[in-house]
């Protein structure tokens, strides 16, 4: 239905993400306490007690018009909160059948159906008056819709666009970092906000990697004269070709003016220049990754902070293959981001069971992309926690001992 109405994506990867989104929900929030007293610390004389928040309000994307719904709504819902929502115009029925699904479940559980809400006939000025009456506003997309909630008057949490630098580290294996590359790309044909967009590889690596991609089944084009015909039909104008955002690989390369199997997932393109030297390196959200190469592990990573200060994607998620625990560390210090995955897919920064980031559908990118939040919104941010502090039989510091020598 999402792919019908919305015109983006692969249907059996859609498939995949609603179950699994579900499934690692579920097992994540079962146990946690979110209602009344969740915590108590003697040591320190502190008792935690969770409130709702009320109601919240969340704009969704047609990028996901029914994991984000599903996502927040559980979150939601573990703090006793309700959730309303307003769909992206073009996606107003998914999320609608997505919504009146989970009211059914409600009302078999003896809960009120209402507790989720959708927005019907979407509008600016029925987003702006949702974003000004709720108690919190969560709102995933661009910067513009990033600006609108903070401007709301109402608490929010803003989630930027993505647009993650990948770096192959030397010594790596090839063809696992072919793999990763190929189900990061690949997915939902590349519109997942945390999918490669840029992967970084060793000069002296670029023959066998090469062969690595092909063989993982990614088309590669190296001739610049390709690659141009890429670039003109992607971009026009400096702005991203909507009709092929989304779509699949065959149907970009065509409308590039090539003819290639109906059943490629993925291509790769290689480019000389990274950051506002190429207009490959924004955002593009299909099924196309572009490959730079690099001398140094330390350019690399200058590059992968580089591009996303001059072509998007800053404060949301970079990847690493690596085996080298010091580049790790390094890497970490320096690239801006609320999310650096490791030897694994990026797009796994939505945090299933496999790493130990909180799942999440809205991934906050910190002050660096203008958000208040630098990490994965989960149930935690839907609740006030209040402390009781309790008296502590300890000795207050000595100014005068502290600061007299």
């Amino acid at each position: 239905m999402a792919v019908e109405e919305t015109g983006l994506g692969k249907f059996e990867d859609k498939i995949c993400k609603n179950t699994d989104t579900a499934a690692v929900f579920w097992d994540y929030l079962k146990d946690k306490k979110s209602v009344g007293i969740i915590n108590e610390i003697p040591e320190q004389g502190i008792i935690e007690v969770a409130h709702p928040i009320g109601v919240i309000g969340a704009v969704t994307p047609a990028t996901n018009p029914t994991v984000t719904p599903l996502g927040n709504f559980m979150h939601a819902l573990k703090g006793k909160n309700a959730l309303v929502i307003t769909p992206a115009p073009r996606a107003e029925k998914t999320t609608t059948d997505t919504a009146n699904l989970i009211r059914e479940a409600l009302v078999k559980n003896g809960a009120p159906a209402d507790l989720i809400q959708v927005i019907q006939d979407t509008t600016i000025d029925k987003s702006r008056e949702l974003m000004e009456s709720c108690d919190l506003v969560i709102a995933t997309g661009g910067p513009g819709l990033t600006k609108a909630a903070y401007s709301s008057g109402t608490p929010a949490y803003g989630v930027s666009p993505g647009n993650p630098p990948v770096i192959l580290d030397k010594g790596y294996d090839l063809q696992e970092a072919a793999k990763m590359a190929f189900i990061a790309v690949g997915s939902d044909n590349g519109i997942l906000c945390d999918g490669d967009n840029l992967l970084l590889y060793p000069q002296e690596t670029e023959k066998d990697f090469f062969v690595a991609l092909k063989q993982e089944g990614i088309l590669v084009y190296e001739e610049k004269a390709d690659v141009e015909k890429f670039r003109a039909a992607l971009f026009s104008e400096g702005k991203i070709n909507s009709g092929l955002v989304g779509k699949d690989a065959y149907v970009i390369a065509e409308a590039a003016g090539f003819d290639i199997p109906a059943d490629t997932k993925v291509i790769a393109v290689k480019i000389e220049g990274v950051g506002k030297e190429d207009i490959m390196c924004r955002e593009i959200m299909g099924p196309i990754v572009v490959l730079k190469s690099y001398e140094t592990f330390e350019e690399a990573v200058d590059m992968a902070v580089r591009n996303m200060e001059e072509s998007g994607g800053i404060g949301h998620t970079a990847g690493l293959f690596t085996n080298d625990q010091k580049h790790i560390c390094y890497a970490g210090e320096r690239i801006p981001v609320a999310r650096l995955l490791v030897n694994q897919p990026t797009p796994d920064a939505w945090g299933p069971a496999t790493n130990g980031l909180s799942p999440a559908v809205s991934e906050g990118c910190g002050t660096w992309g203008n958000n208040i939040l630098a990490g994965n919104v989960d149930y935690i941010h839907m609740l006030n926690v209040s402390k009781i502090a309790l008296p502590l039989d300890v000795k207050a510091p000595d100014a005068a001992e502290i600061f007299g020598k």
